[in-house]
Formats: structure tokens, sequence, C-alpha cells
């Protein structure tokens, strides 16, 4: 199909942390869970065999870390073979990654940003449609965090427009990258949300993040979502449509409950939104 769709609407990121309590108590709340395949393609063992369990009674996505889709390496085709064996093995139906790169002559362990040029534009769009003839499906692009442009002929919804579209990509929408950037590069996070391609969303993600300065924030995902973030994704539903949305949290992890409530305030965001499209 053009463009795959989540069976549910509230998920939640997964950490080897608390698959335990997910696999013994599943979480009525939570729709769907999210991993990085690179984490988990290896794993055996004792986590190897909780992962199965999962991924048998929960529907899982996969959400990449080192395609380095950007980067002027040449592209992994054998990470991708192995990803597909991955997501064929645990009938994962869904890959996404980030628009950026993280190799160059080997990794360099962080996600770099990616020129906003023309050129680049035909680079990573070439990139992703190899990546989704490999797959046999489409995958969903992220707008990502940054914290320098270099280089930069276009605006940065420019540029992400021009590749999902050149890509012919699905989008994943990142609606906490989002309001960083507008703080970090002074720009309006409801307008840029708005100019996003609605009809290509397949999911999103809603996160916290550090505050360094008024005017300099960091994409930690190592926090609680704050209020105005919240409010942004509400306004992405009224934009566009109540979608997917999942919970990212990598570091500082509180106890699996106080994540569920977070996930609650997705759902409940989502209800309200719902209602009032109806209503409309």
């Amino acid at each position: 199909m053009d463009k795959q769709t989540l069976t549910n609407l509230a998920g939640l990121g997964l950490r080897r942390s608390f698959i335990s309590e997910i696999v013994d108590t599943p979480p009525a709340n939570v729709g769907f869970y999210e991993v990085a395949p690179e984490n988990w393609m290896t794993i055996g063992g004792k986590l190897g065999k909780q992962f199965k369990a999962l991924t048998e009674r929960c529907e899982v996505i996969c959400h990449g870390l080192s395609l380095s889709i950007g980067s002027s390496d040449p592209l992994d085709e054998t990470f991708v073979h192995d990803l597909k064996k991955f997501m064929r093995k645990h009938h994962i139906r869904f890959y996404s990654e980030h628009l950026s790169y993280c190799s160059h002559e080997g990794h360099l362990y962080d996600l770099m940003p990616i020129p906003f040029t023309t050129e680049a534009v035909i680079h990573v769009a070439s990139r992703i449609r190899r990546v989704q003839d490999i797959l046999e499906h489409k995958i969903a692009i992220e707008n990502v965090s940054y914290y320098a442009a270099p280089g930069q002929e276009m605006s940065e919804i420019d540029f992400f427009n021009a590749v999902v579209a050149e890509a012919d990509c699905n989008v994943l929408i990142d609606i906490n990258n989002i309001y960083v950037n507008s703080v970090n590069h002074g720009y309006d996070a409801e307008t840029f949300l708005k100019a996003m391609p609605g009809e290509r969303i397949a999911y999103a993600h809603i996160a916290g993040h550090y505050v360094e300065a008024e005017d300099f924030l960091v994409d930690t995902h190592g926090a609680p979502v704050i209020d105005p973030v919240w409010q942004l994704l509400d306004k992405a539903y009224d934009a566009f449509g109540v979608f997917p949305t999942l919970l990212e949290r990598d570091f500082n992890l509180p106890p699996l409950a106080e994540l569920l409530q977070e996930v609650d305030t997705i759902r409940n965001i989502q209800h309200n939104a719902h209602h009032r499209q109806q209503v409309a």
C-alpha cells in the first residue's frame, strides 16, 4: 500500500529496563511499541525470548539510528537487507529513520544535520528510494533537531518537504523537534507545523528536552513533555487529523508507571481532538 498505517494510536518507545514488566503485564493504554532495530537484531538469550514474545502479542515498529541516510559514504545495503530479514522474522511492517547522517568514513555516534541544499535533496532522496526498493515498502523520514545549518541554501521546511516529495516517502513528524528548532532558530512552530505534508504523516514522536538557556534547548528525550509541546501536538491533530503518536524517553528513565501517565496524556489529547472534529 502507498501509505502504511498503524493499527493503534498511542505508543511507547521500548527500553530493555522495562521489557520484563511489559511482557508480564502488557499495559492496556499502549497500542504499539517502537524499537531501534540496531539494538535488537542480534539479541539472543532471555532478552531475545522476551522480545519475540512481545512481537507475537503487540504491534512493534522499527525506528533506525544508524542508516545515515544523508552521508556521502556508500549506503549500507547489507544492513538494509539484514533489517528486512529482522522485520520479516518478527512480522514488523514499519520502518522510519532520521533526516540526518551519522557517518563519514566511519560512525560519528551522533545525528548530524544535512546541508539544506538542492544537491543534498537529490542525494538523500535517491538513497531513501533505494532503501524503499530493498525493503519493498515506503519508509517514514523524521524531521530532526539541529543546532547549526552549514551551507544553507533553503529553509528547513522547504528542504524537508523537497526531500520527502523527491523520495516519495512517508513522514514521521517529531513534535518536540519542531518546538526545539523553533526556539533555537527563531521561527514560529505552528507555521512550520502547518507547512508539513500532512497527507504523508504516518505517525509522530513526542518527547521532552533540556533547557540550556531561554533561547537554547537541547533535544535529549530525558525529561517529561512540557505543556507547549503537548499544545503543539493538539494543533497538529487539528491541522491534519488524529494520527498515531509515540512517547520517546531515552535517558533519566522514570518508573514505567510515570511513562504510562504520559501515554495517557497522548490518548486524552487524541480523544479530545477526535471529538472536536466529529462536532465540526
